[in-house]
């Protein structure tokens, strides 16, 4: 069997950024790579979103961009103006399409649909494919999202809205987020953060359906694109195994307390690329320890206060739209982390602490 240089499992997100990072700065000149996903065909199956907090390689896949977005809940509703930051959403399958025409140029790199093809003995490997399995119980952001077309003009295309946390809780967190592409087409997610095998919150479709119909007043559309998917809010049990290095959701690059996670594999992929001659040996790249220990309690309180985290979510807001922004994206500095800190509610996060 062949022997390659590097292996990445994984041709999504975190594996197919990384294969890029390499190519676009010739570290693959003269070393092969392995890429293995078992898919068929690529084609549009996620949407990623994030504020631009600094540049990226994908801007030519970016499908809309907002300097202005909305938290609310039932009784309040904050308006945000980002226009430093825009906040950006990328097509999936643009982002597939650009990566695999510039990969399919050098011959040192291959796919494969299983890692046996091929002799893996001698790589340094690349795992983008968590194993989650016993993880069910802890908590989850998941979500289901359907792009819609109205038959006339209906939406604010300037304006997304974030988090509207105006819908049925169930007793756990759950709140709607509308990106308008334009003014006949937007995605309207549901998202929980819950337990994941939590049956009784998975009806997407009929959530879906009542909000269009009985929030938005929407009753004739037309569905051009549905996704679904689950972000894991916990640390994976390892992060470094001896034989490979972890990257994406698997290596620890989600947010905890926000489930953002395109951009930290955006910087983990540089981090690599930077090291790449000297990968084993080099310091394991994480975001920063104080958003760990940060979110962790956040996540304590949101255990403990399901009901009232539309709120505390909104407080956020509260602070300057700068230092909102920047805590979220792991980008704050102490006076930052220190203004948001100040906006909760103190006892309840005493208590999470405690």
């Amino acid at each position: 069997m062949k022997e390659f240089d590097y292996i990445i499992i994984g041709g999504g997100c975190a594996g197919l950024s990384l294969a890029y990072e390499l190519e676009i700065y010739d570290k693959l000149k003269d070393k092969t790579l392995a890429i293995i996903e078992p898919r068929d065909e690529y084609k549009r199956d996620k949407t990623w979103s994030f504020w631009k907090v600094f540049p990226h390689n994908f801007e030519d896949c970016v499908k809309k961009s907002w300097n202005t977005f909305s938290v609310n809940t039932p009784n309040e509703t904050k308006y945000i103006e980002c226009k430093s930051t825009p906040y950006q959403t990328i097509d999936s399958g643009i982002f597939y399409q650009k990566i695999l025409a510039k990969l399919k140029l050098n011959n040192n790199i291959q796919f494969f649909k299983n890692i046996n093809e091929i002799d893996k003995s001698n790589s340094i490997i690349f795992n983008s494919v968590p194993n989650f399995e016993n993880n069910q119980n802890d908590l989850w952001q998941h979500f289901c999202g359907v792009e819609i077309e109205t038959e006339k003009d209906f939406f604010d295309d300037e304006l997304l809205n974030l988090m509207d946390f105006a819908c049925d809780q169930r007793n756990r967190v759950h709140f709607f987020y509308t990106l308008p592409f334009d003014k006949k087409n937007a995605l309207v997610e549901t998202t929980w953060i819950s337990e994941l095998n939590n049956q009784n919150l998975k009806d997407y479709d009929e959530q879906i359906d009542n909000y269009l119909s009985k929030h938005l007043n929407i009753r004739n559309c037309k569905v051009n694109f549905r996704e679904i998917g689950s972000i894991p809010l916990f640390r994976p049990n390892k992060l470094k195994k001896t034989n490979e290095i972890l990257i994406g959701s698997a290596g620890g690059m989600t947010r905890l307390s926000t489930g953002y996670t395109f951009l930290n594999i955006q910087e983990h992929s540089k981090y690599i690329r930077d090291n790449i001659e000297n990968i084993k040996n080099v310091d394991l790249f994480k975001i920063k320890t104080k958003y760990d220990f940060l979110d962790k309690i956040f996540l304590n309180v949101l255990k403990k206060n399901s009901p009232e985290m539309g709120k505390i979510f909104c407080k956020i807001f509260d602070s300057s739209p700068e230092t909102a922004i920047n805590f979220l994206s792991n980008k704050s500095n102490f006076s930052q982390d220190l203004e948001i800190i100040l906006k909760m509610p103190k006892w309840k996060f005493l208590k999470a602490i405690i």
